[in-house]
């Protein structure tokens, strides 16, 4: 995602979507001409919904959104490459996961993903929390165990080349297990 400075402070408010000004760019150091809508997304994030089998993100398009996933018979989604942008991507589940499992993966087995899940138990009022290994690259929602469940929400951040911090907050039924594993070759 494109980070912009707008050298004339328009009124973002009060322009249309498609009219556009000079700004600079720090992503590749350059003045570039950019529309409202691109700054007025930058600025209030927003929400975009997936309901497709799978979901390539891609910086430009999901950076800073949260993305709804909304299939029950789950999602596989692929991360983009890691490459220390600082560039985040939320997920929340907007429907529960019945069938297959939701996966959210790295794009190369030469990236991985480190931080944690708190998964909240469903009977007893607690929570079991679980840590993202040196070589977890996979999240899998199942829809039971491991999340996957309405209202459920995942959040990455490109931190560094080959590396996303992650953090999830979970609901599970049954024995509560870790969403990580490894599983990109």
């Amino acid at each position: 995602m494109s980070t912009y400075i707008i050298e004339t402070e328009p009124a973002i408010d009060a322009l249309a979507d498609g009219d556009s000004f000079v700004a600079y760019d720090l992503s590749t150091k350059s003045t570039r001409a950019v529309t409202a809508a691109q700054v007025r997304a930058q600025i209030n994030g927003g929400v975009t919904d997936a309901t497709a089998s799978t979901l390539a993100v891609t910086q430009a398009s999901h950076a800073g959104k949260t993305v709804t996933l909304n299939r029950a018979a789950g999602i596989a989604v692929t991360l983009p490459a890691a490459t220390g942008t600082g560039a985040i991507y939320r997920f929340f589940v907007g429907t529960t996961v019945t069938s297959n499992s939701t996966t959210i993966k790295v794009g190369t087995a030469a990236e991985t993903m480190r931080g944690n899940a708190i998964v909240l138990q469903d009977a007893g009022d607690t929570l079991v929390g679980f840590e993202a290994g040196a070589t977890a690259d996979t999240i899998t929602l199942n829809g039971t165990t491991t999340g996957g469940i309405l209202g459920d929400f995942i959040e990455l951040i490109d931190v560094a080349a080959n590396l996303f911090y992650v953090r999830c907050v979970l609901s599970g039924t049954g024995t509560e297990a870790t969403p990580f594993s490894a599983t990109v070759s």
